[in-house]
């Protein structure tokens, strides 16, 4: 056989291929994706109010001109109140 005609030797891959339901795409860095379990729990849990404080909140956005969510939010983001 000619050189011409010889297919390169066959190599290994170097890790195995993606399973099924795989996209393809990078690993996930361990580090965030911990993190971000952490901060979605966090979150969860800062919009958990007891009644009387969703009630408190809500009415003095009321009397500021905001929505609920709106006057939560800057309650969450700076840590005083309004």
């Amino acid at each position: 056989m000619s050189d011409r005609h010889r297919l390169p030797p066959l190599r290994a891959p170097a890790s195995p291929p993606p399973g099924i339901g795989h996209n393809g795409g990078p690993p996930l860095d361990p580090d965030e994706t911990g993190r971000l379990h952490l901060w979605r729990r966090a979150s969860k849990r800062a919009w958990k109010a007891p009644r009387e404080v969703a009630l408190s909140r809500l009415a003095r956005a009321e009397k500021l001109g905001m929505s609920y969510r709106e006057y939560t939010l800057e309650i969450l983001e700076r840590g005083k109140y309004l």
